[in-house]
């Protein structure tokens, strides 16, 4: 098995000891390249340096195969060149190339069944050994695999390079930029085509006796690359997107045709410090359901994200910066990647339970006070203990029943009460607002019910904080744009969390502000009765909607 060294330390290897059998017995015929997964413009730049190129950007294993079977069947003794972009996994001494449908799988690929979804790099390195000391494969290691069972790692293993042959392997984007770069100039030896690889790794033949691929005799050394070369290398560069890319692209093409604008999108790359994070948050492609979840799972931790829309402004950015610099050992970019955003859903899991807890115990504690008043007050019947027990206990358990019986104890006191004000009266109970009941008073400022709308005010102005915090908290629900379907949802949390909120039907009327306000007592909040960010994210987090 051999081991895989640094570039320059395998050129100073390799080149100690040349096997000139096989630079000697080098053929003249027409070169092959087999590309995959590369950006076209590296196949394109092979192309123009006089190879014969199969080229596919589908990854699929199928392709690979028909791939590598016309470049055995058709042999010849010119240069053959291999690449292969992409995920790869190893087990049991082996390596595998994954095929694009490695992540489509029901289950996921083990050490059984890889092969159906895979190219063993056995059978790569065999058909490259058919062209011993004019065979390169070079592998581009995406970083990245579909889930793999049991046997399985991602990323590739150790490899029995066969005698003859020549392997690069690295980062996808440096092995796409020296594809087009360094590789597509003909007249280099392995040799310095391995130094000029930089940072990729080499193992197996290398020789700086030949070269690898031969200069067309028309063609001196130093005939400028072709325009069409530095295109194709720009191309690449860009698709990369990355400093090394398109250093890469200078090192090439130093006074090329877009070295001015590699050197600006370096500089740009440069004056972006979180480039990187951003790009990886993009390339997640997050759905605006997923970016509400974050959002409300960042409300949940209490790092406010001013909304949970599905858009993320400022405020998110923020509230992600501030979650970041909370966990420690990670970088405040404002960007979230894959495993940050699971390890938020599972904190904001964690938290919901703990503020269930809590608001449950709360609710025990209030309900058993509850009930001990009402032995001390409104059980007694009379209106005095009824009236103390709705003055603490305006939305207790029993007070329907007090009121219920305040009701009668009124209707028996005051008789027969007109129609119109009796109206008036059961609408400002239904709307039950400080506006709903200074509207009666207006209209009935002597009205058989005019001490008992005072007595609401009263109530609802201390509990809230007076008419400008209720203004406020209705605002704040009339902000949020509730959809009749949320409206539901509340009111099912509602009834599930044992707040009876009346009827589920969507319309918030007082029996429905009441569950709500006990709820936000239970929870530690204002109880004002009306829904905000906070409440409703605490109400239905963890429901999908």
């Amino acid at each position: 098995m051999k081991r895989l060294f640094a570039a320059t330390a395998a050129c100073a290897l390799v080149l100690s000891t040349p096997p000139l059998a096989f630079a000697q017995s080098a053929g003249t015929g027409p070169g092959r390249a087999l590309i995959l997964g590369t950006p076209r413009g590296a196949a394109q730049a092979l192309q123009q340096a006089g190879l014969q190129v199969t080229f596919d950007s589908s990854l699929r294993s199928a392709q690979l195969r028909q791939g590598l079977s016309a470049l055995y069947q058709k042999g010849g003794d010119g240069p053959l060149v291999i690449v292969l972009n992409g995920s790869f996994a190893h087990g049991g001494g082996e390596t595998w190339f994954l095929g694009a449908e490695a992540a489509d799988q029901a289950t996921a690929p083990d050490l059984a069944t890889v092969g159906a979804v895979g190219v063993n790099l056995d059978t790569v390195l065999a058909i490259a050994a058919t062209r011993p000391g004019q065979a390169l494969v070079v592998l581009g290691d995406t970083n990245s695999s579909p889930d793999l069972g049991d046997g399985l790692k991602v990323g590739l293993g150790d490899l029995d390079v066969p005698q003859g042959v020549t392997v690069l392997w690295g980062p996808a984007d440096k092995v796409s930029a020296f594809v087009s770069g360094p590789l597509s100039h003909p007249g280099r030896s392995l040799a310095a085509l391995v130094k000029d690889g930089q940072s990729l790794r080499a193992d197996g033949y290398v020789s700086g006796v030949a070269p690898f691929l031969r200069a067309a005799p028309q063609q001196s050394a130093q005939t400028p690359p072709s325009g069409a070369a530095d295109d194709a290398a720009w191309q690449v560069a860009m698709q990369a997107g990355t400093i090394p890319a398109l250093q890469a692209y200078l090192n090439s093409f130093p006074q090329g045709a877009h070295s001015q604008d590699a050197r600006s999108e370096i500089a740009k790359i440069q004056a972006e410090p979180d480039r990187a994070a951003r790009q990886a948050e993009q390339a997640l492609n997050l759905s605006t359901r997923q970016r509400r979840q974050i959002q409300r799972n960042l409300s949940l931790l209490e790092h406010n994200p001013h909304g949970i829309d599905g858009v993320f402004g400022q405020g998110t950015r923020s509230a992600i910066k501030d979650w970041q610099l909370h966990e420690g050992g990670v970088r405040a970019t404002g960007y979230l990647t894959a495993q940050q955003i699971a390890t938020l859903n599972d904190q904001a899991q964690a938290r919901q339970k703990q503020l269930q807890a809590q608001a449950e115990q709360r609710k025990q504690a209030e309900d058993a006070k509850d009930r001990a008043y009402w032995d001390q007050t409104g059980a007694k019947g009379d209106r005095a203990g009824l009236q103390a027990y709705l003055d603490r206990y305006p939305d207790g358990q029993y007070a329907d029943v007090a009121q219920a019986r305040i009701d009668k104890l009124d209707a028996a006191r005051t008789g027969a009460v007109a129609q119109q004000d009796r109206d008036a009266w059961n609408a400002a109970k239904e709307r039950d607002t400080v506006r709903a009941y200074r509207r009666y008073l207006r209209e009935f400022p002597q009205g058989a019910f005019a001490d008992r709308a005072g007595e609401q005010i009263h109530r609802l102005t201390v509990d809230a904080g007076g008419s400008q915090a209720e203004q406020a908290a209705r605002t704040d629900e009339q902000n949020l744009a509730l959809t009749g379907f949320t409206r539901n949802l509340v009111e099912r949390r509602l009834a599930g969390l044992g707040f009876d909120p009346g009827a589920v039907d969507g319309k918030f009327t007082a029996q429905t502000r009441r569950a709500i306000r006990r709820f936000q007592r239970a929870a530690g909040l204002p109880p004002t009765g009306y829904l905000n960010q906070q409440t409703l994210v605490r109400l239905v987090a963890g429901v999908p909607n």
